[in-house]
């Protein structure tokens, strides 16, 4: 959004503007640094000097290069102090143009002169609007709740060659000092800490500003908000996300006429996960939409039991960010009627999205069996023993061979028990790798799946029930401190997610 309200670029990681600065500190730092010590050097010499100067061509004297750039014409203190950001560490550059200026006045006997603040030839007094631009900023988010920002500007490009020009004309380096528009990002940006008291965050804040001087335009992207929790699935015949009817394309139409396929809903299916939980997060975050994360997803007639299944819910351009989890559960629960509920609901870092997406995950399932011909309780035995710790082939399954790479993946079943009811039919449970296709397992899918139940039997076998139990990390939890926010900040240092040489790591159960 901009202060007018118009739509906002994605991002102010623009490439005309500079990228954010420390806008949070109580004074200029030199450019490029974070030390106390001058740019350029760790000992005690000037900036530039590394040698005992025998050879060096001595620096110009301070006092004669702030004459030169005096007699360039008109300056602000700003643009006076800014070739020096390099010296005097403490100091902000309107202060170095202060001083050089007093100094110049008193080593040449003359009248001081006051910097010309809308005058300047270099800005054309730009830094004369750092409270305006501030509050326009802080006005373009005053309906949304943020403890974090980063800003980026865009300064005329006429000011920017002024810049150099100034430096030029005075006989200096042209890169000496610090550009103009980090100085003003800077200022801008620790001028809306001071309005909003919010906090400079170089990563991922939950504002960014881009501050567009040329243009007169200030705009605000705010980021998304992100509820971590994990759901269990009560009744079968419900998807994990939304699913499109493939017939009417979502539409719910044919033509003129309502789709046969979806009864004109657009949907396949009337529910599914995603719509009985993340509409409630959006609703109360004050969102404009928002997206589901699971981590692999369960058989639309399955269901999720046991632990739950680890999400990520992201809302996007979220006016409230400071929830209450507790009644988010509450609320979440209520809406969806018994057919899904969650639990351990926990505001988190985006990062939390890959981490549920990519971490090695183990499961573990329960499956009812039925047999083509009579089993004995012995024959099961030994073909569950056989698959008990078993590196397992499979080839995409033929049903899903319309959406998944033609390949073979190999995955390991860590654990398999058997119980048999009756010569037809028996309770299998098997904990496996994450990806392992389970009905396949059982059945062997026409050979795809090897070893398989049905193959090592001998007799057709096919899984009626489906239930998950379980999803874990392999190596560790899902629920890491360090992805989760502690008053809307990070808790701590979120650790990289497991590495995993082949897809579908954390995939579909199916």
């Amino acid at each position: 959004m901009t202060d007018s309200d118009a739509p906002a670029d994605a991002s102010v990681a623009d490439a005309d503007a500079d990228e954010a600065v420390d806008a949070d500190a109580d004074t200029d730092e030199p450019a490029g640094g974070d030390t106390d010590e001058p740019a350029g050097g760790d000992t005690d010499e000037p900036a530039g000097g590394d040698t005992d100067g025998t050879d060096a061509t001595p620096a110009p004297d301070v006092l004669d290069t702030a004459r030169a750039l005096l007699a360039t014409g008109p300056l602000c203190d700003h643009c006076l102090g800014r070739p020096f950001a390099e010296r005097s560490f403490g100091l902000g550059n309107h202060e170095r143009g202060h001083g050089l200026r007093v100094a110049v006045a008193l080593a040449d006997d003359d009248d001081f002169r006051p910097g010309a603040a809308g005058d300047c030839w270099v800005c054309e007094g730009v830094f004369e609007r750092v409270d305006e631009l501030a509050e326009r900023a802080a006005d373009a988010v005053a309906d949304y709740e943020f403890s974090t920002y980063q800003v980026g500007t865009r300064v005329p490009p006429l000011a920017e060659e002024n810049d150099r020009l100034l430096r030029e004309d005075a006989g200096m380096d042209p890169d000496a000092g610090e550009p103009l528009r980090k100085e003003l990002n800077r200022e801008v940006g620790k001028r809306i800490g001071q309005v909003t008291g919010a906090e400079v965050d170089f990563e991922r804040p939950h504002v960014q500003f881009l501050l567009d001087v040329d243009a007169d335009r200030v705009e605000a992207t705010v980021n998304s908000a992100h509820v971590y929790g994990r759901y269990r699935k009560l009744e079968r015949d419900i998807p994990q996300t939304e699913w499109p009817c493939s017939d009417c394309r979502g539409s719910g139409r044919q033509g003129r006429e309502p789709c046969d396929t979806c009864d004109g809903s657009g949907y396949l299916y009337p529910e599914s996960v995603e719509q009985l939980t993340a509409p409630v997060v959006e609703d109360v975050m004050e969102g404009v939409d928002s997206t589901f994360h699971g981590a692999g997803r369960e058989d639309v007639d399955a269901l999720m039991l046991g632990t739950g299944r680890p999400f990520v819910i992201e809302v996007d351009e979220p006016r409230r960010r400071a929830v209450d989890a507790e009644r988010l559960e509450a609320d979440i629960n209520a809406f969806a009627e018994g057919k899904v509920e969650v639990e351990g609901l926990r505001l988190c870092e985006h990062t939390m999205v890959e981490r549920v997406k990519e971490l090695n995950a183990t499961k573990r399932y329960r499956a009812q069996v039925e047999f083509g011909a009579d089993v004995s309780a012995d024959d099961l035995a030994d073909a569950v023993a056989d698959l008990d710790g078993a590196t397992i082939e499979q080839y995409t399954p033929n049903r899903v061979d319309h959406r998944r790479a033609a390949k073979t993946r190999t995955r390991v079943a860590h654990e398999v028990t058997g119980e048999l009811e009756d010569a037809r039919h028996a309770t299998v449970e098997v904990h496996g790798a994450g990806g392992l296709y389970i009905k396949e397992l059982i059945s062997g899918d026409e050979g795809r799946t090897d070893p398989s139940l049905a193959g090592l039997l001998g007799v057709d076998s096919e899984v009626t029930a489906l239930d998950v139990l379980a999803v874990e990390g392999r190596d560790e939890p899902f629920e890491h401190s360090g992805f989760f926010l502690k008053d809307g900040r990070a808790d701590g240092d979120g650790g990289e997610t497991g590495d995993d040489d082949s897809d579908d790591g954390n995939g579909d159960e199916e």
